[in-house]
């Protein structure tokens, strides 16, 4: 019989170590996640307004001051509108339903019967009788806890977001005490450009992205006759910052509502035709142009990156899921122990399109930079 393979007994004792490691990071950030939901948020918002400010920086003569400035007010305040228009629109769509309730009974109970007599069930279901098992209470009363805690969990996300900026300007001389050697520090900076590079062009790649299928979709409804077309749009536009998920609810979520609307099936089949032929068009020919280097992630990982994000922490953790994902495979890159991790997270085989001249080897050293040397403490 051929012996086992032996394995060296420090490398079993760091694997286990590491797994232990990440079996407890785990049930920390789901025990602690009401405290760290809003911290993400907060520093999602930050790297967005460091964003918006370089933006401003390049296309305007707007000084360095000024520009944080006008970036900060205009995040809060785009942030701050999203929540707006969440309740309130979400408030008047539901009171508008019920409204047509009335109406809504008898049209699911045609469609269940021409569903039926297309399978061949003789006798159909009414949805009184479908609907007869659920806790609609119960529902409805979890639907208004959570519309409760957008509120106040938007509140402790500016509260977290105005610690961090005023904790931002120490944070040279943090990085200059964290890491005294000039080349550590150079490569934590290098880094710290990686993430935020890779999640400013995911934030990039989507807004555009759901700006162009939110006006085709809009024209679409629009022309279809759908009720709530704004409130969809605007539904289709958040959604699409989650993977997979959001592609899903945006293509079938309205078709779903007009089959109710309507007494007829034709809207509904031009909704969900025009919908599909949209998302594909963006997503296999739009999307890709634009993405580049900004999302070399393998779709597994980002398959499992929602699901484990989506169970911890919830729809924060699926609309973030997607950043944190890059953010790890930009720091697992960086060290030999974990690179192998970040090799597997990637879409090619490479965390860094830089390195594809090293595609079957590891990356070659950095040169030295050739400089006078000059006393680490004058640095600012």
């Amino acid at each position: 019989m051929k012996p086992p393979i032996a394995i060296p007994t420090s490398t079993v004792a760091r694997n286990a170590l590491v797994t232990l490691a990440v079996v407890a990071v785990g049930a920390a950030l789901y025990w602690l996640r009401d405290i760290l939901t809003p911290l993400a948020m907060a520093i999602f918002l930050m790297i967005m307004i460091d964003g918006v400010k370089r933006l401003i920086e390049r296309h305007t003569s707007l000084p360095d001051h000024m520009a944080g400035l006008a970036a900060l007010l205009l995040v809060i305040a785009m942030f701050f509108a999203v929540i707006a228009f969440i309740v309130n629109g979400a408030a008047a769509f539901f009171t508008d339903m019920s409204g047509v309730s009335s109406g809504i009974g008898p049209r699911i109970d045609a469609i269940i019967a021409d569903g039926a007599r297309l399978v061949g069930m003789e006798a159909a279901p009414t949805a009184a009788e479908l609907i007869a098992g659920m806790d609609l209470r119960g529902y409805l009363t979890s639907l208004a806890f959570q519309m409760q805690g957008v509120a106040s969990g938007s509140f402790f996300v500016m509260v977290y977001l105005g610690f961090l900026l005023a904790s931002q300007a120490g944070f040279r001389r943090k990085i200059v005490a964290m890491f005294p050697q000039r080349e550590q520090r150079s490569e934590a900076l290098e880094v710290f450009q990686r993430v935020r590079g890779g999640v400013e062009g995911y934030l990039w790649v989507q807004a555009v992205t759901g700006v162009i299928i939110c006006a085709a979709a809009w024209i679409l409804m629009r022309v279809v006759g759908l009720q709530h077309a704004e409130f969809w749009t605007f539904i289709i536009f958040v959604v699409g910052f989650i993977p997979v998920l959001g592609g899903a609810v945006a293509g079938l979520a309205p078709p779903l509502f007009a089959l109710v609307q309507f007494p007829t099936y034709w809207p509904a089949m031009i909704l969900l035709v025009g919908l599909q032929i949209i998302l594909f068009v963006v997503g296999n020919l739009i999307q890709p142009r634009m993405q580049g280097d900004n999302q070399n992630v393998d779709p597994v990982a980002v398959l499992l990156a929602l699901a484990l994000w989506g169970k911890m922490w919830g729809v924060v953790g699926m609309f973030l899921s997607t950043p944190l994902l890059v953010m790890a495979m930009a720091i697992l890159a960086e060290f030999k122990g974990s690179r192998w991790i970040a090799v597997l997270l990637s879409g090619n085989g490479r965390p860094y399109e830089d390195e594809g001249h090293h595609e079957h080897g590891p990356p070659a050293k950095r040169p030295a930079r050739v400089k006078p040397p000059r006393p680490e403490a004058s640095e600012p």
